[in-house]
């Protein structure tokens, strides 16, 4: 196969210790890093330096789990730590390139509120922010929103769908030189380039107008995190950048075939979506170093804490069952689709026990693990992009801050050496990182196409 003449997109995952379960108890690790701000604003700028496209926060709306010893003994259930739209806000002000991502869902918000955010959040920071468009997975979150049980998975798309036209639409209020702010003429804005969205749908009813200008990306990049069928065809209709995770190079190849071969029924062409796959890599200078690492962060699992994560991620409970016993099959449940699918193969495939799957999803959680120098860690990304299983990582540090000064100081320079990965960057927002396309203002752009063909 002919190498690629692109170059691979990173984003830097941050999760507060780390994103390994058990990161919060390794000496490396800062305990509270989830309310240090000092601590984040380090990581940022460790990631700017190192050209990494994007920084990358998820959220939820809950914390993660109903045992109350197993969530006291983890910090990876959203448990201490900042609302990820705030901390960008404040981020933005210490970096310059970088692309600020942070998750917000369309089950348990509003439309109006999340175009608003995102849009001021794209103008603080000058046109570097992304929203990861989800649609919660956890059925707790419905009880913080006034519901007694979580919306089905197919009715979470369709609100998700028509959410996602309402959020654009908002940010397509006004046409990029609306605000003429004429001092001497007494005009602050163009009424005629102010368009009212007027939505009227199944799930909402919006009448705008959005009170914050065109982002100046036009629309902040959207990213959506989800592989199952819905999620597929939601993200070749509306992201662009997606999120997801595959456990072999031929699922990753059949997965970036399938998502990418949707884009032409929606008007879209191959580079409209980039397909960037979790990965957590743990780096030494030699293997024996990075295989320490992993080893290390691996013995401060907590059973409980392990098999707690894998009920969740599973959806299912399994009092009763023995640990060194095999993973039980899964009935069909209201949680995350394609990730219980994916750890449910990966059992099967290798003959897994619960302790042992507990054991492999502690640090990346069904994500890719990789283990090894970096030429080796490079190697493996190497050929997963060049046989077109993606188009770049989300890099997930299994310890913060160290696992992130390892990228940057060992994997970034490496992958630099072989042309992968630029040394620059050659645009200031985060749509000219990615190498996406700023749309065209909806309404403009067909009266500008009217008028031409007159």
């Amino acid at each position: 196969m002919a190498r690629r003449d692109d170059t691979l997109h990173l984003g830097a995952f941050l999760y507060p210790g780390g994103h390994h379960v058990a990161a919060w108890r390794h000496p490396d690790a800062k305990a509270d890093a989830g309310i240090d701000p000092g601590h984040y604003r380090r990581l940022a700028q460790v990631a700017e330096a190192a050209k990494f496209d994007l920084i990358f926060l998820a959220d939820g709306v809950s914390i993660r789990g109903d045992d109350i010893d197993a969530l006291s003994r983890t910090a990876t259930r959203y448990v201490g730590q900042f609302e990820p739209l705030t901390l960008l806000s404040h981020l933005s002000a210490v970096t310059e390139r970088i692309g600020l991502v942070a998750t917000a869902s369309t089950t348990y918000n509003e439309p109006f509120h999340v175009a608003r955010k995102f849009a001021s959040l794209d103008h603080l920071s000058g046109g570097r922010a992304g929203w990861n468009l989800v649609t919660s997975a956890d059925e707790r979150e419905a009880w913080n929103f006034g519901r007694d049980a979580h919306l089905a998975h197919a009715r979470r798309y369709d609100r998700a769908e028509e959410f996602v036209d309402v959020v654009t639409g908002l940010w397509d209020t006004y046409e990029d030189d609306a605000f003429v702010r004429d001092k001497d003429e007494g005009l602050f804005f163009d009424p005629a380039k102010l368009h009212v969205l007027g939505h009227r749908g199944e799930h909402f009813s919006v009448r705008g107008p959005l009170n914050v200008p065109r982002p100046p990306q036009g629309h902040p990049v959207v990213v959506q995190a989800g592989s199952s069928e819905a999620g597929k065809a939601l993200a070749a209709r509306t992201a662009e950048v997606i999120f997801t995770a595959q456990g072999t190079l031929e699922d990753a190849v059949a997965f970036y075939a399938d998502v990418k071969g949707r884009l032409a029924g929606h008007g879209r062409a191959p580079d409209d979506l980039k397909i960037m796959p979790g990965a957590m890599p743990f780096l030494g200078r030699t293997r024996a170093e990075a295989q320490d690492k992993y080893d290390a962060v691996q013995a401060l699992v907590h059973p409980v804490v392990g098999r707690s994560l894998l009920e969740r991620m599973l959806g299912i409970d399994l009092a009763g069952y023995p640990e060194d016993g095999p993973v039980p099959d899964v009935p069909e449940t209201n949680g995350g689709k394609s990730r219980q699918a994916l750890l449910v193969a990966l059992a099967r495939r290798e003959t897994l026990s619960i302790r042992d799957l507990y054991l492999r999803i502690a640090g990346a959680r069904g994500h890719w693990t990789l283990v090894g120098t970096a030429s080796d860690v490079a190697d493996a990304l190497q050929e997963r992009f060049e046989a077109y299983g993606a188009d770049g990582f989300n890099i997930m540090p299994p310890i913060l801050p160290t696992g992130l000064d390892d990228v940057a100081t060992l994997l970034i320079p490496e992958l630099q050496r072989r042309g992968l990965f630029r040394t620059e960057y050659a645009g200031r927002t985060l749509r000219e990182h990615l190498r996406v396309r700023r749309p065209p203002h909806r309404i403009r752009a067909r009266t500008t196409g009217r008028e031409a063909a007159e």
